[in-house]
């Protein structure tokens, strides 16, 4: 029987495992994948957004050469921070499905030597969503040559290359395989990019456009995708072949809604957000806590390492410490919700 299991050992996750260690326990933390899977994920040498002092989790310096952490100095960090923290970890260890039972909580953990069962008194989901990427639901999309998640420009170098989605990460791909060599494609079902679209992107990709180094199909629908072709709609009712010896579909992400539906927990059929407690995250299932991105719903871009590092401290915490976070919450630049 374990105190605490946490189900997601990404840096909200860890940090909630901080949370509890401080207070006497001695928390499991289990990962689908890797350490920070979701930041294995992030493509090859990429830099954060954020500053290095709003990754950190439980007070431990984030040290990096420039002014923003990369990928590469994240991933370091946090493996610095298990090892320093003691944290058990079991990786590449699927969470299937809990319930609540008489003697506590039953999980069912899936690994490459099949199902095991776990017990404990507490479980905290802090998947995130990173695992799941928005699917086009096209026939097609799973040829070999099609990929959900960006790695590295290098790879498209002389290569047709499309790239399917409107925001930062289908922006900063195009913009990568295009200095890297590639011939570039951009599709986007909008008229427009996102206006989430970083400022210093913006320019850089509509000039591109203009200059017709990056070619751009707004308005463009995927039909499917051929082993030589990304086949569109066009606005004339017609289709529209672009050649693609690689394909990025780079159109977000989504959390695991089956998982909290398995488990028990209600979320709202609109929104997609679960039953909580907003002062201590507990959901409608007794002993079940949610972390993170996982308390948004469909709503993800309101949580992000700055403020869900926090969720430990009023899962495992007093109503003190609660309140603390409460007011860190309101100093951070971008609060939950914005």
């Amino acid at each position: 029987m374990e105190d605490a299991i946490i189900v997601g050992a990404g840096p909200i996750g860890l940090a909630c495992a901080i949370s509890a260690k401080r207070r006497g326990g001695d928390p499991l933390v289990l990962d689908a994948g890797a350490i920070t899977n979701s930041i294995v994920h992030y493509p090859i040498g990429m830099h954060f957004f954020t500053t290095p002092e709003r990754l950190e989790i439980g007070g431990h310096p984030l040290t990096c050469a420039g002014p923003k952490a990369t990928r590469e100095e994240a991933l370091k960090y946090y493996r610095g921070v298990v090892r320093t923290e003691g944290i058990r970890t079991r990786t590449f260890a699927r969470l299937l499905t809990a319930g609540r039972e008489a003697d506590g909580i039953r999980c069912t953990v899936g690994t490459r030597l099949g199902e095991e069962t776990l017990w404990c008194r507490t479980l905290v989901l802090a998947t995130g969503y990173f695992d799941h990427p928005n699917r086009l639901g096209v026939e097609g999309e799973d040829r070999p040559h099609v990929r959900h998640y960006f790695d590295e420009g290098h790879l498209g170098y002389g290569l047709d290359v499309v790239v399917v989605g409107g925001k930062n990460s289908a922006v900063e791909a195009a913009l990568q395989l295009y200095r890297a060599g590639a011939r570039v494609t951009l599709v986007h079902r909008g008229p427009a990019f996102s206006r989430s679209v970083k400022y210093w992107l913006r320019p850089d990709i509509e000039n591109r456009i203009a200059a017709g180094e990056i070619g751009a199909r707004f308005g463009g629908t995927v039909q499917r995708i051929d082993a030589d072709a990304v086949v569109i709609g066009t606005a004339d009712g017609g289709e529209q072949a672009l050649p693609a010896d690689l394909v990025y579909v780079l159109i977000g992400f989504h959390p695991d809604f089956a998982l909290l539906e398995r488990i028990g927990i209600h979320c709202d059929p609109d929104s997609g957000r679960p039953t909580i407690d907003p002062e201590t995250l507990e959901t409608n299932v007794a002993g079940v806590y949610l972390a993170g991105s996982a308390t948004a719903g469909r709503s993800i871009s309101e949580i992000f390492i700055e403020n869900g590092r926090f969720d430990g401290e009023k899962i495992f915490g007093s109503a003190a410490d609660r309140a603390r976070v409460d007011q860190q919450y309101t100093s951070i630049r971008r609060p939950r919700g914005e």
